[in-house]
């Protein structure tokens, strides 16, 4: 695990908030030159801590969809089925997020659709057809409160 100073904390919120801002902006809004900005940012990707870079899209920009939340339960718990089920999901592009889960179910699921036709399908045609799947629970967002991609880095 890296080490993380103050300094860290500040230019990583920045990049996390606008990761198309320019290194000059950002040294000067950290009182910083360029050259030891960028030098910490190539650390970050070097370490694995900036993962990747990626445009965030406004989906109610583009069309019409819900999201729907999906509690799955696996009739086996095994480790060979929890990893089909897995590998499988991945490969499902409507599933957006997906966590193995502890406690009443195995699986959450965060899913994006058109409709509730759509949601029909995907839930009977894809979630339900894969292999191991015992129960489906749909949780459907009624209104989005807060989304956000920042990690809360809290104090070095």
């Amino acid at each position: 695990m890296l080490k993380l100073d103050a300094t860290d904390h500040r230019l990583l919120t920045m990049l996390q908030e606008n990761a198309k801002m320019g290194v000059k902006a950002m040294a000067r809004r950290l009182n910083m030159s360029k050259t030891p900005v960028y030098e910490r940012i190539k650390r970050y990707e070097r370490e694995g801590i900036i993962d990747r870079y990626v445009a965030i899209i406004n989906r109610r920009k583009l069309t019409t969809s819900m999201v729907v939340f999906c509690s799955v339960s696996l009739d086996s718990q095994k480790l060979a089925e929890i990893t089909a089920f897995s590998d499988a999901v991945r490969g499902i592009p409507e599933v957006l997020e997906c966590y193995l889960m502890g406690g009443a179910n195995d699986f959450l699921l965060k899913v994006v659709v058109a409709d509730l036709q759509a949601y029909h399908e995907f839930s009977s045609g894809k979630l339900a057809a894969l292999p191991n799947v015992a129960q489906i629970k749909s949780t459907f967002v009624l209104n989005e409160v807060k989304r956000s991609t920042v990690f809360p880095l809290g104090e070095p």
